[in-house]
């Protein structure tokens, strides 16, 4: 059966971390260093706790757990640093399933939008190796989280990934994996599917959110079909 316009999202809106590509671990031992050398603790919870947010929550959030508050502009800085550093050193797995899915939308003619909270540094290191491993620019655009006014979990990153590909949000299928992410996808009015880490599992069953357990075998047809039932 060949597949109709109806079949399809007018476009499809993907997250980065933890969605597309298992950087989580980066993000985790980054912060690790950094709380390190400024002599806070920082713990699994911890990361938890900032997983899908701008950076001003993580930096605010350590700076409740740092004996003395940093200068935010600096310790920002630090974890950028420290995390560029670490993407360009080492390799950056595909989440299962989610290179298929990219791939897949190209094939079809799909336009698709990296939606990130990350920021644009740190998305130009991780798409070096996406480009890399699809053989040329996976994205008709991208939205960084510095590149913003209000991050997830505000509609707005959705919103603005929406029109840089001129379609409607409502028409979009936005595929994520926290629950800052789903609510700002949520907010936007996208179809949104969720592929969770079992600590966020629950966190991020809103309604109407299709939650699944793994990307791998599904197509941009079966998850937007998912999300109009």
């Amino acid at each position: 059966m060949s597949r109709t316009t109806a079949d399809l999202p007018a476009a499809v809106l993907f997250d980065m971390d933890g969605t597309l590509v298992d950087s989580e671990p980066l993000w985790f031992e980054a912060e690790i260093e950094v709380m390190t050398a400024l002599g806070g603790p920082w713990g699994r919870d911890d990361h938890v706790a900032c997983m899908g947010g701008p950076l001003e929550h993580t930096v605010a959030y350590m700076n409740a757990r740092l004996p003395v508050a940093a200068d935010p502009d600096t310790l920002g800085t630090m974890i950028m640093d420290v995390m560029e550093s670490r993407v360009r050193a080492n390799d950056v797995a595909w989440k299962p399933g989610a290179r298929a899915l990219v791939a897949e939308c190209r094939e079809l003619g799909l336009p698709a939008a990296l939606v990130s909270a990350s920021w644009r540094r740190i998305i130009g290191a991780v798409g070096d190796r996406a480009a890399g491993d699809l053989g040329g620019s996976a994205f008709d655009a991208i939205v960084a989280g510095d590149e913003v006014a209000r991050s997830k979990p505000d509609p707005e990153p959705y919103l603005t990934g929406a029109a840089a590909l001129a379609v409607s949000p409502d028409a979009c299928l936005a595929i994520e994996d926290s629950p800052t992410g789903v609510a700002s996808a949520v907010a936007a009015g996208c179809g949104v599917v969720a592929v969770p880490s079992p600590a966020n599992r629950e966190r991020v069953a809103l309604p109407g959110v299709v939650v699944v357990e793994t990307l791998a075998g599904r197509t941009i047809a079966d998850l937007w079909g998912a999300t109009r039932v």
